[in-house]
């Protein structure tokens, strides 16, 4: 009773931090659409700020991951949402596009870092049969953050403004901080730093050695896939709302809609994870997540477009649980942090090259529906990696 309790308490102070960083990147595709109102941002402009985010949470993901090797989950956990914190409180008070810019770069970091990081301490703290399902239910705290981003921009935003919204965002992540400081740090890691540690380049050649080539290859290829296809469609949905006639209160109300599909999507996983296992909750939740964009993007009636963009939000974020229960589940606890963290980093390159192509494609008229089968061929292409290449870690004790 007393192990489901601290299991518990895990997760919610996880799940906190978590939470607020999907604040975070929910409300940035808000405010780039507020932002290209107030500062007469040009398109290309407009992605450049989902993509800096993006080129910071590749670095932090990279940096942090080695770091919880070296310094332990815990203190990595507690530094990179202070990182977030403050740069995120900052940026409200911004007025320039390139200090906007430099800022976000410093909170992707912070949440680059925190991302990987959770998921590995919240997987080594979790006993084998619930180990899986828990993860994802740590991820089903982003859909909650996405929530909360739509109700603050929907409410906030076109009222107050958006320095109010990014405000009202870092508030809460102060509270989440002060939660972690009385966390204990993973069992798995404590075992393995009475031992020998080893350097950032000895684990970066673990990570790519021949008993680890095959799962990283095919973590790389479906992070970046799914990265990839993520950034570049949700970024980009309240400007896709609007550019296909909604106003821009219409398309927070429809964004707003399609985020409660997200919870759903995180339940069917969170009980599919356990029961069938990793490998074919992630091909069949990525499979969804391809049709389903498809659809998005050849949707020419409001219907169409919401059922679409529901159906998207559902099958996405059920991939994304299974995506960070499934990634740390690969490697040996000495080297976790940095495999995990390596995915994650490969993965945001994708992050950055996705919102930078949907507006480089629309400039050479390229219809919405091309993009987004784009995105839907990239998505086949991580769901196949995790088939062809992939093994299941269902029951697996971690070593």
């Amino acid at each position: 009773m007393k192990k489901d309790v601290s299991n518990r308490k895990l997760l919610g102070v996880a799940g906190l931090g978590w939470m607020f960083d999907a604040m975070d990147v929910g409300m940035l595709s808000f405010i780039i659409a507020a932002l290209q109102a107030d500062w007469n941002l040009s398109v290309k402009e407009m992605g450049w700020i989902g993509s800096v985010n993006s080129i910071g949470m590749a670095v932090g993901a990279l940096v942090f991951g080695m770091m919880a090797d070296r310094v332990g989950r815990k203190n990595v956990f507690i530094i990179t949402l202070l990182l977030f914190s403050i740069a995120s409180g900052l940026s409200a008070f911004t007025t320039s596009l390139a200090l906007f810019l430099i800022l976000r770069f410093i909170i992707g970091m912070g949440l680059g870092g925190e991302l990987p990081v959770a998921s590995t301490l919240v997987s080594e703290s979790v006993p084998t049969d619930k180990r899986g399902r828990v993860v994802v239910l740590l991820e089903s705290f982003w859909a909650f953050g996405w929530l909360l981003a739509a109700i603050i921009s929907y409410f906030v935003i076109p009222k107050y403004g958006w320095e109010i919204a990014l405000l009202i965002s870092v508030l809460p992540a102060f509270y989440a901080l002060y939660l972690r400081l009385n966390l204990p740090d993973s069992p798995q890691y404590l075992k393995v730093e009475k031992k020998q540690k080893l350097s950032p380049m000895e684990s970066i050649k673990t990570v790519w050695a021949k008993e680890n080539a095959k799962q990283t290859t095919m973590l790389w290829i479906l992070w970046f896939c799914v990265v990839f296809s993520y950034y570049g469609m949700f970024l980009w949905l309240p400007s896709v709302m609007v550019m296909k006639g909604f106003s821009l209160i219409k398309s927070f109300e429809y964004v707003l809609i399609m985020t409660l599909a997200q919870l759903p999507g995180y339940a069917l996983a969170a009980y599919l994870i356990e029961r069938i296992g990793r490998k074919f909750v992630l091909v069949f939740f990525l499979i969804g997540t391809a049709i389903s964009a498809l659809l998005f993007g050849t949707a020419d009636t409001t219907i169409a477009l919401m059922i679409a963009g529901i159906l998207l939000s559902f099958f996405n974020l059920g991939a994304w649980g299974a995506l960070y229960a499934y990634t740390p589940e690969q490697y040996a606890t000495k080297v976790r942090g940095t495999g995990v963290g390596m995915a994650a980093s490969f993965g945001r390159i994708g992050g950055v090259l996705g919102p930078l192509l949907v507006p480089y494609l629309m400039g050479q008229n390229m219809s919405i529906a091309f993009i987004f089968t784009l995105f839907c061929i990239t998505v086949f292409i991580g769901a196949a990696a995790v088939f062809f290449l992939g093994k299941e870690t269902k029951n697996v004790e971690l070593s």
